[in-house]
């Protein structure tokens, strides 16, 4: 349904670097980066997917509120590895690996928050 989504962080550098980290075991990956630095600092777009950018987030001026972003993963062993390398890169938790069924019978997601307080999520909807 959608072609790409997008939004501002507080510390671009550190959610880059945060969404690196995080996204990989989910085999996405920085894809392109836009460089709109100037005296004032750091800022610019960061594209993440698999083939194209598909996701990005950029400077600006933080979003009020939580946002949620449900990434797609292979299987329920990426779901695990994408909530240990967020937790690693400095993620809240907010929500263990494991079954959802009030959603489905196979839906298998985690949750963190990210460094402004965003709700992303990895799930799979395959049985095991």
């Amino acid at each position: 349904m959608l072609d790409h989504i997008g939004f501002p962080v507080a510390d671009f550098e550190k959610s880059k670097a945060f969404y690196i980290q995080t996204l990989a075991p989910l085999g996405y990956q920085l894809i392109k980066t836009v460089d709109l630095s100037d005296e004032t600092g750091p800022g610019g777009y960061a594209g993440f997917g698999a083939e194209r950018p598909q996701f990005w987030i950029g400077t600006g001026k933080q979003v009020h509120g939580r946002l949620h972003v449900a990434f797609i993963a292979k299987s329920r062993e990426a779901v695990r590895a994408f909530y240990e390398a967020a937790l690693a890169a400095g993620a809240r938790d907010n929500g263990p690996p494991g079954l959802r069924p009030h959603y489905h019978a196979n839906y298998y997601g985690a949750f963190v928050l990210d460094p402004d307080g965003h709700n992303v999520e990895a799930v799979t909807h395959l049985p095991e």
